[in-house]
């Protein structure tokens, strides 16, 4: 196994670990920031996997803009009004994310990674860029525009909230 495998395995344990700790911890911001450490983290195994322009998205855009968001509107609203309410449906989430993680580790064993080529461009041109960004990579780069899109209407909403509303 060579160092480059290692250093994979490694930022994938610890993504996973800090993506764990933002559900586990019920400090809001301690959660926020373990959020950001795991976009981060994220965004360093997709370097490892030559994705760059993943990687720099997900560092640039979800590792520092939406994260400043969330931080922000956390900041603006006050948790201490709300009260903590018990959970009683957590079974079913619970067999609702073993689900999905099966589905999720089916389809990353029974997929062909690379597709009988390499991911590497000849050239780093803006049209190729174009080109990859509009083909194999349009619904990945759509669903991230799409996840902006909701943080930034639930910050509004948020942020909007009166002091008679609940």
């Amino acid at each position: 196994m060579t160092f480059a495998q290692v250093a994979f395995y490694v930022l994938a344990a610890a993504a996973l670990v800090s993506a764990l700790g933002v559900v586990v911890v019920r400090n809001v911001v301690y959660s926020a920031l373990l959020l950001i450490l795991t976009l981060s983290l994220t965004g360093l195994v997709y370097l490892f996997l030559y994705a760059d322009f993943l990687a720099l998205v997900q560092i640039l855009i979800y590792g520092g803009t939406v994260s400043v968001l969330l931080l922000f509107a956390l900041m603006l609203t006050r948790p201490d009004q709300y009260h903590v309410r018990a959970h009683a449906h957590w079974p079913l989430g619970l067999a609702a994310a073993i689900v999905v993680f099966a589905v999720l580790a089916y389809q990353a064993v029974a997929t062909d990674w690379l597709g009988g080529h390499t991911p590497v461009l000849e050239r780093a041109s803006p049209a190729a860029i174009g080109e990859l960004l509009f083909g194999p990579w349009a619904v990945p780069f759509e669903i991230a525009s799409m996840v902006l899109l909701v943080a930034l209407l639930g910050a509004l909403i948020l942020a909007r909230r009166s002091e008679g509303e609940s």
